[in-house]
């Protein structure tokens, strides 16, 4: 049975975690911070769960593995991409639209509103820790979109860090590996991942959560995502134009000669 005092606690919990990284944020005029604290969130949630709900069931260490492992990798591959470095242009943007007063607004603007979507998809942790049905087949099918997500996302990134690290290649576009099929593969493997999460919910009853892997997938897509960092990409590096015309956005395709309405 889904424990709805343990959901609302963890809602204050990671509030909380939030105001510490803004304070952070705050010491290094920086809330580039809150990439990596975004991983965090879905840990403590989870651990939240696990420590409130009155009957924790047989998924429980599943999903706590899962989560540790996902936001282990998320986490340190964002801190080391981002250590040392100014505040991500996403960000500066963001700031740039929101002054005087940036520093106090980032507090509820950048990381409350994070640790609230944070706790929201989170929902399908939840049910899954609270759901007392056995593990079955469907739990299975999870697993296997999960470990395709994390694979697909981790071989992302690291195509593309090596890419980056090249001093040749510092005015390319990368379109090789799994960046030729599909624009964004850890966008896409994230959205995997997130599904996996729900087919386990789905198994130990909570259908219902599906709002949560949408509401990741939109903002995937549509939001702090794809959208966000191409919205003048093409301005900025020409060449990319002609990698948005051959290559799918999201979902892997196969490369196109012509331009096409982007997937």
């Amino acid at each position: 049975m889904f424990d709805l005092a343990a959901y609302l606690s963890a809602l204050a919990v990671l509030l909380l975690a939030g105001g510490g990284g803004w304070l952070c944020s705050a010491a290094k005029h920086n809330v580039t911070i809150v990439d990596s604290l975004w991983a965090l969130f879905f840990l403590l949630a989870a651990l939240t769960y696990t420590l409130l709900t009155a009957l924790p069931g047989p998924r429980t260490i599943l999903i706590i593995v899962l989560v540790t492992v996902w936001a282990a990798r998320l986490c340190g591959y964002l801190t080391w991409r981002n250590w040392g470095r100014p505040e991500d242009r996403r960000y500066r943007e963001i700031r740039r639209r929101n002054e005087p007063g940036f520093t106090c607004k980032s507090l509820y603007l950048v990381f409350a509103l994070q640790a609230v979507l944070a706790w929201i998809i989170a929902a399908p942790l939840a049910a899954g820790i609270a759901g007392q049905t056995p593990l079955a087949w469907l739990d299975y099918v999870g697993i296997a979109l999960w470990t395709f997500g994390l694979l697909f996302e981790t071989i992302g990134d690291w195509q593309l860090a090596r890419f980056k690290a090249q001093p040749e290649t510092q005015d390319k576009v990368m379109d090789r590996g799994l960046w030729r099929y599909t624009r964004h593969p850890n966008y896409f493997g994230e959205a995997c991942l997130w599904w996996g999460y729900w087919l386990i919910a789905v198994s130990a009853g909570g259908w219902w959560t599906v709002f949560a892997p949408l509401l990741m997938s939109v903002l995937l897509r549509q939001v702090s995502g794809v959208a966000l960092l191409e919205h003048d990409i093409g301005a900025r590096r020409p060449a990319y134009r002609d990698y948005i015309a051959r290559t799918n956005a999201f979902f892997p395709g196969p490369c196109r000669a012509a331009a096409k309405e982007p997937l």
